[in-house]
């Protein structure tokens, strides 16, 4: 018999991430790259959202885009173009680079650390450099970005990490 639950696995991986892609929300630190098929001079790499949440794009002006997903970005942005700079502009944008998140408490290196999709607390602990000795695996903490009420949820190793989230690993007393 075939053992197929490595590639199941692989193919709720690849859904998770594209829900996730598709679904995600910018806000400030993202990093964007545009592209207007046909028009080099119109597309551009690199383009922080300032902390306000917008973006400036020569012939477009400013948009304010924090909390929006990317293909309501990119209909604002061939609205924009459509008409005034070119007949039937094709936009596509992609995230170059997602805002970062943040570990501290008991790790080896606190800190910022850049995102990337699937990343859980287990490769984020990982990237922080390990766990001191006298961490607690039970007091394990993440406030998520965007809660306003800056609430720490209790999570384990398996707990997707997002974009802007604020993990804290507590000291263990015995």
């Amino acid at each position: 018999m075939l053992d197929t639950s490595n590639s199941d696995s692989a193919s709720n991986d690849n859904q998770a991430l594209v829900r996730f892609i598709s679904n995600y929300r910018l806000a400030s630190g993202d990093v964007l790259s545009i592209r207007v098929f046909g028009e080099p001079d119109l597309s551009l790499s690199g383009v922080r959202l300032t902390d306000s949440g917008t973006i400036f794009l020569p012939m477009v002006g400013e948009l304010s885009v924090s909390g929006l997903r990317l293909g309501e970005v990119e209909s604002i942005v061939v609205e924009r173009l459509r008409g005034r700079i070119l007949i039937n502009p094709n936009v596509s944008i992609s995230i170059e680079q997602y805002r970062p998140f943040f570990i501290n408490g008991m790790v080896r290196s606190p800190g910022a650390y850049p995102f990337q999709p699937g990343l859980t607390m287990r490769k984020a602990i990982s990237l922080a450099g390990g766990l001191h000795e006298r961490a607690s695996t039970r007091k394990m903490f993440v406030i998520r970005a965007g809660d306003s009420a800056q609430a720490m949820e209790r999570v384990d190793y398996a707990t997707i990490v997002l974009p802007g989230d604020v993990i804290t690993i507590e000291e263990s007393f015995f």
